[in-house]
């Protein structure tokens, strides 16, 4: 059963009649009655019924076009689908991202990106570091944006985009708020509030404190970045955070300072399949993505 024969089929049962099919269809008369011929061959009953230079259904033939409708449109939207995938500028990009890229970092690359490419649509993935690089592991998604950035591996490259410091956020009233800078072993007795076990912000602050010789006692997880400034606006603990989710979004009720000793700092970028070829889409973001952080960081110098 070939798909010329569908369409023949189609367009006969529209117009009820051979000739005008043919018409439309821009064919012979002949090569229309030949393949629908050979799809009744196929299918080993009659579809039209012939009455003089017009056809009508037969029963088994409106059973077959409701069912083989149903199929053509089906294929229809499958080569639009790829239609679109191979156009950079109309598909749709499948991006992860960690929570704590997700309130500033992230909406103002996006937001610089649509102003560009305003037909590209987008699938967002949020998870820790961990899932998304199994996502992109699985084929799920292609790449995505990280903090920390990981080593590559076998199956994955990564791309560094910036780096920025980390603060410590404190409750207005702690004993530490009115100091310019913090050493981060003032902060051994502290209760500290941290995104949950399997984050590598997580692992990053936890490293930090092993440098000045303590282990952090933590009271409260979350994978929210808003219920962690929330437990310290709360006071119930002390954090520390990216500068870029503090800068101008520090909770009233908390004051957040630059650590003196240890510099902390996290990167910030991308990671992406080596296995697989990025589709167009993805890699015209990803291209925006690496003009975009060059031109931020030479006007940063």
């Amino acid at each position: 059963m070939e798909l010329r024969q569908i369409k023949y089929f189609i367009e006969v049962a529209k117009e009820e009649h051979v000739t005008e099919a043919a018409h439309r269809l821009h064919v012979a008369q002949s090569a229309v009655s030949r393949q629908i011929a050979k799809l009744e061959g196929e299918l080993g009953v009659e579809l039209f019924l012939r009455e003089g230079r017009n056809v009508k259904l037969t029963y088994a033939g409106k059973i077959f076009l409701q069912h083989i409708e149903t199929a053509v449109n089906e294929i229809d939207r499958a080569v639009a689908a790829v239609e679109n995938y191979l156009n950079p500028e109309t598909g749709k990009i499948r991006l992860g991202f960690p929570n704590s890229l997700a309130t500033k970092t992230l909406p103002r690359v996006i937001s610089a990106f649509r102003s560009q490419y305003s037909d590209i649509g987008f699938d967002f993935h949020q998870g820790s570091n961990k899932e998304l690089r199994e996502l992109v592991e699985k084929g799920d998604i292609d790449f995505a944006f990280v903090s920390p950035v990981p080593e590559s591996t076998p199956e994955i490259s990564t791309q560094v985009f910036f780096s920025e410091s980390m603060r410590v956020l404190l409750p207005d009233h702690h004993r530490l708020a009115k100091k310019e800078k913090v050493n981060l072993r003032e902060l051994m007795d502290d209760q500290f509030v941290l995104f949950r076990t399997g984050y590598d912000m997580r692992k990053l602050v936890i490293e930090a404190c092993r440098q000045v010789n303590f282990e952090p006692h933590v009271g409260f997880e979350s994978e929210d970045i808003y219920t962690i400034k929330g437990l310290v606006e709360a006071g119930l603990g002390v954090s520390l955070l990216p500068e870029t989710l503090l800068i101008d979004q520090t909770p009233p009720g908390t004051v957040s300072l630059p650590v003196g000793v240890p510099y902390v700092t996290r990167t910030v970028g991308v990671i992406l399949t080596k296995v697989r070829t990025l589709p167009p889409s993805e890699k015209l973001f990803y291209d925006f993505l690496i003009g975009y952080y060059n031109r931020l960081n030479q006007f940063s110098l």
